[in-house]
């Protein structure tokens, strides 16, 4: 909110432009804005040279406050995040769609969905609640056949958003630039003011909370001579005044706030979910291009997280125990490893609490995610119904430290995916629930996290001793302690379970117990089965 006691009220509401590279996203924002901030329609000398988006670029949308919401007087302000669409870039796409409150989905009219269409799709699916498609570039179809061509793409569209959360959103069609790029700044655009009434009957009241740490995304640091060195960002949480000290704490330095702007509008105060440009002096911009800065010693660098996660069902093949991906947290990706794990079986049903992680539980180390289309053992068994458990976590262990918050969204790719490849290279997204802060997690945590590995071994039967117990061999060498395999399950050929009970002699032989008594006599060298040992 804007500060001032004089100052009208303004609700800022942050809305991601996302779209396949060229469906005129950045023409898009332009069109829209009422003012451009120092990031703004690609005005880095890279951008302009390669003629594309490389960097998240902001500007904004103000209009009268809609009834709908309720709040009175004031300024409904959007925030435009215009993301770049190139496959190379899906990081800085990632770490846009954080921020974002509301997303429209750009797509060309004479293409249709196109790759990075889809994966803009998929991240708005993790990342926000609300949706507009905007067919943009409508001025290309020939104006006899444009309204059949526009209707016809429309049903396209609300074909591929029927299974997604976002059924049913609006879909608006405009043309940004008539013309094109090079066309005179004279043609007016066609369909945009449509477009913000769609936006303002879209625009609702975000979840806003002053309170707490106060926490910011960085996305852009430069200098101003004579003033200091500026850092623009979005507010993930808390808020900030003129005069507070904030830490950069992946530098570990901590610098005060001289001035504060959002959208050239100099304020004294902002909080979570705005838009806002913090001045300090004395500090080197180069060494921060973005990241977070935060309330003083709020934040932890850590080098390993255990998440909960889901697989994203657009991603093709397994999520492989031992396997890399890119981790993105925020707007850092690094390379991390994964280890997957379930509750036991006899709890996949049970309901776990959201956002917590229980470390007196075990839990059952997975080769794999397990979903629908994994658990290749069973694919002879198609008419059986594969059990899945209703929450599946991750170990993930980074090679490079990442500073961020507990509880935020943490996303997996492959991006080394070819980038022509038609395919989805987002593997899975997460909350993050621990942190392991320090470097020598391995001794010092993860003996904390109770995994542990199913093992299944055979032995034989070598004498039934009483109706309620048997001597087995052959599942243990002379030399292993026994003790530590007493109390696991055991299950006779016969159908009876048992209880390894302890050793036998010095053999190896180990005794069990048979709960239910044995039910038949049995033969010699009666086959045996160890269901499950602990262990990894």
């Amino acid at each position: 909110m804007a500060a001032g006691p004089a100052a009208p009220r303004v609700l800022n509401v942050n809305v991601g432009v996302l779209g396949h590279i060229d469906s005129g996203k950045t023409a898009l924002a332009r069109a829209l804005s009422t003012t451009g901030s120092t990031a703004a329609f690609d005005r880095a000398p890279q951008s302009r040279a390669r003629g594309i988006t490389l960097d998240l670029g902001f500007s904004c949308l103000r209009t009268a406050l809609p009834p709908q919401l309720g709040l009175g007087p004031g300024e409904l302000q959007f925030t435009l995040v215009d993301c770049p669409g190139h496959a190379s870039l899906i990081r800085t796409i990632i770490g846009g769609a954080q921020i974002i409150d509301l997303m429209m989905l750009v797509i060309d009219v004479t293409k249709g969905m196109q790759t990075q269409s889809a994966e803009c799709l998929v991240i708005g699916q993790i990342a926000c609640q609300k949706m507009v498609v905007v067919l943009n570039k409508i001025d290309l179809l020939p104006e006899g056949k444009r309204q059949s061509a526009i209707e016809k793409m429309t049903k396209k569209m609300q074909k591929t958003l029927e299974n997604t959360k976002f059924c049913g959103c609006p879909i608006v069609a405009v043309a940004a630039k008539p013309g094109g790029p090079e066309a005179p700044e004279s043609e007016n655009p066609l369909g945009v003011s449509e477009l913000i009434e769609v936006l303002k009957s879209q625009a609702y009241l975000p979840s806003r909370d002053p309170s707490g740490h106060f926490l910011m995304a960085v996305d852009h640091c430069f200098s101003i001579k004579g003033q200091g060195t500026v850092m623009t960002g979005t507010i993930l949480s808390g808020s900030v005044s003129l005069g507070d000290n904030v830490e950069i704490p992946a530098l570990k330095v901590t610098k005060k706030v001289k001035s504060m702007q959002m959208f050239h509008t100099p304020v004294t105060y902002a909080m979570q979910g705005d838009r806002v440009g913090i001045c300090v002096t004395q500090f080197d911009p180069k060494l921060l291009e973005r990241g977070l800065i935060c309330t003083p010693e709020s934040l932890h660098t850590i080098h390993a997280a255990i998440i909960s996660l889901k697989k994203i069902q657009y991603f093709r093949g397994a999520l492989q125990t031992k396997a890399k991906f890119h981790i993105t947290v925020g707007h850092e990706t690094v390379m991390g490893r994964v280890m997957f794990f379930s509750p036991a079986p006899a709890d996949f049903n049970e309901e776990i609490k959201e956002n917590v992680f229980d470390f007196e539980k075990d839990y059952l180390y997975q080769e794999e995610y397990l979903s629908k289309d994994s658990n290749s053992e069973n694919k002879e068994n198609d008419q059986a119904e594969i059990q899945l458990p209703k929450q599946q976590w991750a170990l993930l262990e980074f090679e490079k430290p990442v500073t961020c918050p507990k509880l935020c969204l943490v996303i997996g790719s492959k991006l080394d995916t070819d980038i022509h490849a038609n395919t989805c290279r987002l593997a899975f997204h997460g909350v993050l629930l621990q942190g392991m802060e320090d470097k020598n997690y391995v001794e010092t945590f993860l003996p904390k996290l109770k995994v542990y590995k199913l093992k299944h071994k055979e032995g034989q039967v070598e004498r039934v001793m009483d109706d309620y117990s048997v001597i087995g061999r052959s599942l243990f060498k002379k030399e292993t302690n026994i003790q530590i395999f007493v109390g696991l399950k055991v299950k006779l050929s016969t159908g009876e379970d048992g209880i390894i009970d302890g050793g036998f002699g010095q053999s190896g032989k180990f005794k069990i117990r048979i709960p239910g008594f044995l039910t038949a006599s049995l033969p010699t060298q009666q086959s045996l089965k160890k269901a499950a040992g602990k262990g990894g």
